[in-house]
């Protein structure tokens, strides 16, 4: 069984590292991405089954990008920190303040679930 290929991207590299740190001690292959146009390049190259979009990204950026990744690979789930209402591109809003526990809880969730196309 291969691991779940995740593209995280923040904005801020201190909270990117520490995050991508939790991510591959827990067994996922992760692509830290830093910013939104890295995040967009990283998307068009494929090869992800998550996108997660974090907290430190402008709230613009957490709109929009969701479109572009489902636009990417309509087959992948897409979580989004510190996001309101729903979205109808993002599987999980997560509230970021809930700690490391319901952020890896929110991933299982979606590699469970098949994303419908």
């Amino acid at each position: 069984m291969s691991k779940t290929a995740i593209l995280y991207c923040e904005a801020d590299a201190k909270v990117l590292s520490a995050q991508t740190k939790l991510f591959n001690q827990a067994g996922y292959a992760v692509v830290p991405i830093e910013g939104r146009a890295a995040m967009e390049a990283a998307v068009k190259a494929g090869g992800f089954d998550i996108a997660i979009l974090g907290h430190t990204l402008t709230r613009d950026d957490r709109h929009h990008l969701p479109y572009m990744v489902k636009k990417g690979n309509p087959r992948a789930g897409v979580i989004v920190l510190h996001a309101s209402g729903r979205h109808p591109a993002v599987d999980v809003s997560l509230d970021s303040r809930l700690g490391e526990r319901a952020l890896l809880e929110a991933i299982a969730q979606v590699v469970a679930q098949p994303v419908a196309v």
